[in-house]
């Protein structure tokens, strides 16, 4: 029997599951079997894993996508029934260092009060940058914070931390953790899985680590709206889920104006921008969440992506030069430039305001802006635009809509949680 048995989840990334494969196999810990679940991809990765890799591991094949939670867990099973002392998840878009899982495992194995020791994650594509070492869960304002996000590795961070939860992507798990907290929070389907898997192996008393010398490269975005609002449903939805089923009875009433707050945000955006499929997955994620219905989203859920282009068009229509103010919202300085370039406008962004030279200056928020004089156009970091006057009688009516919006969905919101609290609870 070897010390672990490793689950790599794969879904329509033929090119990438090849390479987190080698990446593994590459390990110069080698007591382990690996296990790569297809998660009924529709593209050639079964076909190519099964040429490129013959009996160097064990290949499970769905006959349907049971997400990432469902994938992993098919594995999991397998893994913990052959009687594994540890069992580790890898992502399909990640790449192991040789020394990753040797340290991984060295680490649970030296320090008995750890149940999960996650890798130090640094970006696929900037690999001097980390994209987490450690997660924290915040109860003060109902979210999660990466832990040293996008900071520059100069070899000055903590040898380990231990933390709230770490990323799935590279997790190693001790067999006696499952024995109390079970396999990963099925339901979920996708996100939140591995962050209340490791809540939960916290509750019981294990520790989860996130260990230095065990490094891994992870592409992200996965969350990114690309194609449709596939992720946007399963974020919002698992996300308000996970709060509702933890947080202290006391501070359900903050909570609830917390999430409401967020999800008319949303809405108001989709409404004053004409981007509505987003906004709309966003108040059904919510709705599911607060009557408990998890697992695979039902119909018309996920929409297509409508992004409504005319204010932007309208914004650069006429215009030579522009002076932006980037206000340290670089990314959005250069997506606004990006689409600016390929809609046909030649502009000259001036470094300095000129005379007779429009402004446009970017914000978090266009909805809590002060200045209403329409002397300069904002755009906010969700590409809201103010720049007419109509615009304005938005942004004057959002506090007193958001205040009516609250108070109405308030009273649902709290009726609905306490009767999921108690469903779990019983």
């Amino acid at each position: 029997m070897k010390k672990i048995g490793i689950v790599i989840c794969n879904y329509n990334k033929e090119d990438a599951v090849l390479d987190c494969i080698q990446s593994v196999l590459e390990s110069k810990f080698q007591d382990f079997d690996l296990y790569v679940v297809d998660n009924g991809s529709t593209d050639m990765s079964v076909k190519r894993i099964k040429e490129t890799y013959p009996g160097r591991l064990v290949l499970i094949e769905n006959q349907e996508n049971l997400g990432g939670s469902g994938g992993f867990n098919t594995g999991l099973r397998e893994v913990y029934k052959k009687g594994y002392p540890y069992v580790m998840c890898v992502d399909n878009d990640a790449l192991l260092d040789e020394n990753a899982i040797g340290n991984l495992y060295k680490f649970l194995e030296t320090h008995p009060e750890a149940g999960m020791a996650g890798a130090k994650v640094y970006h696929m594509g900037n690999p001097d940058y980390v994209q987490q070492f450690g997660q924290e869960i915040d109860f003060k304002y109902f979210c999660t914070e990466a832990l040293y996000f996008n900071e520059y590795e100069d070899g000055s961070m903590p040898e380990f931390i231990y933390t709230d939860s770490v990323a799935a992507c590279s997790l190693m798990v001790k067999r006696c953790v499952i024995d109390k907290i079970g396999l990963m929070p099925e339901e979920n389907f996708l996100y939140w899985d591995d962050t209340e898997w490791c809540y939960l192996c916290n509750r019981a008393g294990y520790k989860v680590a996130s260990v230095g010398n065990a490094k891994v490269l992870h592409a992200m975005g996965a969350k990114n709206e690309v194609h449709n609002t596939f992720p946007t449903y399963y974020a919002w939805r698992n996300w308000i889920v996970f709060f509702i089923k933890y947080v202290k009875e006391e501070e359900l009433g903050r909570m609830a104006e917390t999430f409401l707050g967020s999800v008319f945000q949303v809405a108001y955006e989709g409404l004053h921008s004409g981007n509505k499929n987003h906004a709309r997955t966003v108040m059904l994620a919510y709705d599911d969440a607060i009557h408990g219905i998890m697992g695979k989203a039902g119909e018309n859920r996920i929409f297509s992506l409508d992004f409504n282009k005319e204010p932007l068009l309208h914004l650069f229509n006429g215009k030579e030069k522009i002076y932006l103010e980037e206000n340290y919202y670089f990314s959005t300085a250069n997506w606004l430039k990006n689409f600016a370039a390929c809609n046909g406008f030649n502009i000259t962004w001036t470094e300095q305001p000129q005379e007779n030279v429009p402004v446009i200056s970017i914000c978090e928020n266009i909805f809590e802006l002060e200045d209403l004089s329409c002397t300069k156009i904002y755009i906010d970091i969700h590409r809201c635009i103010f720049e007419t006057e109509d615009d304005a009688l938005d942004i004057i009516n959002y506090n007193y809509s958001k205040r009516s919006f609250i108070f109405a969905h308030k009273p649902v919101f709290l009726e609905c949680a306490r009767k999921l609290r108690e469903k779990l609870q019983a």
